[in-house]
């Protein structure tokens, strides 16, 4: 007991922008974990809302599952707008209570029809981390923008690496609606924590009357427009190519291993190992890029996951995919904290928070393309092997574009 008060007394006197990343990443874990831990169960959470036929069941499944990621793309703008008007730590309250309530009401459903609704409400209050993230890119001193921001991914990765599991397991032990009140009580402490202990300093009354702007008034005053919308489409695709292949990992990893007693324990090994060595190297390349240069970094990433990404379609055993979906981890890793730093270093304070909500926006809109492309090239060539090299192909325009709209951040750190 005596250790852990030490460390708390350690967080409350240290310096105000890092005391934000610390509970701000405990805020992005407990969402991100939220978001995540349902995925296990949701399809046999519906199918006991009701007598549905197999293909009934496949279409409500989907629908609920993307309603969620439609929302956040739809509502996230308005979200930031808000916060470069009233302040990010309000947002970040009222955008994390607003989840408490979502799945507090998610848990409560009577029929599918009602947890659809309240799927949507998650994602309608799924504002949470891009402001989160905007409070740490404004309040961190420039120099350890990159560092801050790898922490903080960090907190997202592990939250959604660890959801499923926790979910899954929750599910074994308890119904599916208790597991949704569980969150509910895990949410309710981040939303007290980021009460308490975060502060935000940084937004003045000149700040507020300029935020009015709308976006489109913001954005042809950036000093670099071209780059801003370059980085939205980057983190789009680079979402597509994240989530190509989640419908089918598993089927692949049977497809190399064959049935077995370990399938499902294998399967959850591939999915999560990305996820671990993006939360040990996070930071790490975070500091490197402040050092170096994000675009550097960023594009150290999108190489890696090409020289990786092709050999996952010619793989013959389950170690070779295990080893190469762990370096796409360590290409993950570069890629997320390397845009969220250039978007903090060439957009004004005033937008901040609305240039990480149109961030969100496109990720989302990449969360529900991704799954849609790999069904598509899996259906199409009836081959799961194709969709890595769709994916890779994904990967090489992406660096292309990248390249090509950034030409202004090469010859300066």
């Amino acid at each position: 007991m005596g250790k852990i008060r030490n460390k708390i007394e350690n967080i409350l006197h240290m310096p105000i922008w890092r005391r934000n990343i610390y509970v701000l990443w405990v805020v992005c874990f407990v969402v991100g974990m939220g978001f995540s831990e349902v995925v296990p169960f949701l399809s046999f959470y519906i199918d006991d809302l009701g007598d549905f036929s197999k293909s009934q069941l496949n279409f409500y499944s989907g629908i609920v599952f993307a309603a969620t990621y439609v929302m956040t793309a739809l509502t996230s703008p308005m979200w930031g707008k808000l916060a470069d008007r009233t302040g990010r730590k309000p947002m970040i309250l009222r955008t994390s209570l607003g989840t408490c309530i979502a799945f507090l009401c998610m848990g409560l459903s009577r029929n599918v029809w009602q947890l659809l609704f309240f799927r949507g409400l998650q994602g309608i209050f799924g504002g949470t981390i891009s402001n989160a993230t905007a409070l740490v890119a404004i309040e961190t001193p420039e120099e350890e923008a990159g560092h801050a921001l790898g922490i903080l991914t960090t907190g997202t990765t592990a939250g959604n690496l660890l959801g499923p599991m926790l979910g899954g397991f929750l599910a074994s032990l308890m119904s599916y609606r208790n597991v949704f009140f569980v969150t509910v009580g895990l949410m309710f402490t981040a939303f007290l924590l980021c009460v308490f202990f975060v502060k935000e300093t940084r937004l003045s009354v000149a700040n507020k009357k300029l935020a009015k702007q709308s976006f489109v008034q913001v954005f042809k005053n950036f000093a670099h427009p071209r780059l801003i919308l370059g980085l939205f489409i980057t983190t789009m695709i680079i979402q597509v190519s994240n989530t190509s292949i989640n419908p089918f990992l598993s089927l692949y990893v049977r497809e190399i291993v064959g049935k077995g007693f370990h399938l499902t324990l294998l399967a959850g090994i591939v999915s999560a190992i990305p996820g671990v060595a993006t939360i040990l190297v996070a930071p790490k390349f975070g500091e490197m890029g402040d050092k170096i240069g994000s675009h550097k970094m960023l594009t150290f990433g999108f190489a890696l996951a090409i020289i990786v990404i092709i050999p996952m379609s010619f793989v013959r055993n389950i170690w070779q995919l295990i080893i190469l979906r762990f370096i796409l981890g360590i290409s993950d890793a570069t890629m997320m904290p390397a845009i969220n730093t250039l978007l903090a270093k060439n957009t004004p304070h005033t937008a901040t928070s609305r240039t990480f909500a149109y961030n969100q926006s496109f990720m989302s809109i990449g969360g529900v393309m991704g799954p849609a492309v790999g069904t598509f090239v899996a259906t199409w060539f009836a081959d799961y092997r194709y969709v890595f090299l769709t994916t890779a192909g994904f990967v090489v325009f992406n660096m292309v574009l990248f390249l090509f709209n950034s030409k202004v951040l090469w010859g300066r750190k």
